[in-house]
């Protein structure tokens, strides 16, 4: 089955109500999309959609894993992705012009003659919004199995508190009562 194909529904033969779709995601889907700021990623992506007339509600659920490397130490830290998303897909007679106009970004258009309807893009978008923007080991976790000590060492001794004879501020406080 090709890439494009695996990622296609064909909406037109579905009854009305929900119908549930799971999809495995690997490195190798994102391949397409160029290079990323993780790497093995092992995740499911859950799509619930519920057909009605005239059109669908979309619920995506994400979990797995992925490695990511660490904003504090530069180790590759692995990560759980835990996220829902929910898109509500209209039918319209021009849906360009609609999703031009469209402020939200949970509404999307499509032409009443579609039959399918393409996910890989909206499950590419809702992985990458499941990581988190800070990428780093609780502070409970510092030291641990993931992280660079040589690094923390360096951060340790540029922190300020440590290094009170150092401080760049230490003859500011005589002016501090003029």
């Amino acid at each position: 089955m090709s890439s494009r194909r695996e990622y296609e529904i064909a909406f037109v033969g579905l009854k009305p109500g929900i119908h549930e779709f799971l999809y495995e995601i690997d490195d190798r889907f994102f391949e397409e999309f160029g290079k990323q700021d993780f790497k093995n990623c092992k995740s499911q992506v859950k799509l619930l959609l519920e057909k009605n007339t005239g059109f669908m509600m979309l619920k995506f659920e994400v979990g797995g894993t992925i490695e990511v490397q660490c904003d504090r130490c530069g180790n590759d830290l692995p990560m759980e992705l835990w996220d829902e998303f929910e898109m509500l897909v209209k039918m319209t007679d021009e849906p360009e012009k609609m999703n031009e106009e469209e402020e939200s970004p949970d509404v999307f258009y499509i032409s009443r003659t579609e039959s399918h309807l393409h996910v890989k893009n909206w499950i590419y978008e809702f992985i990458n919004l499941s990581i988190p923007m800070q990428k780093m080991c609780r502070e409970s976790e510092m030291g641990g199995p993931f992280c660079n000590k040589e690094v923390l060492a360096k951060l340790a001794a540029l922190n300020p508190q440590t290094n009170e004879n150092k401080s760049i501020w230490k003859g500011l406080d005589k002016f501090r009562n003029e």
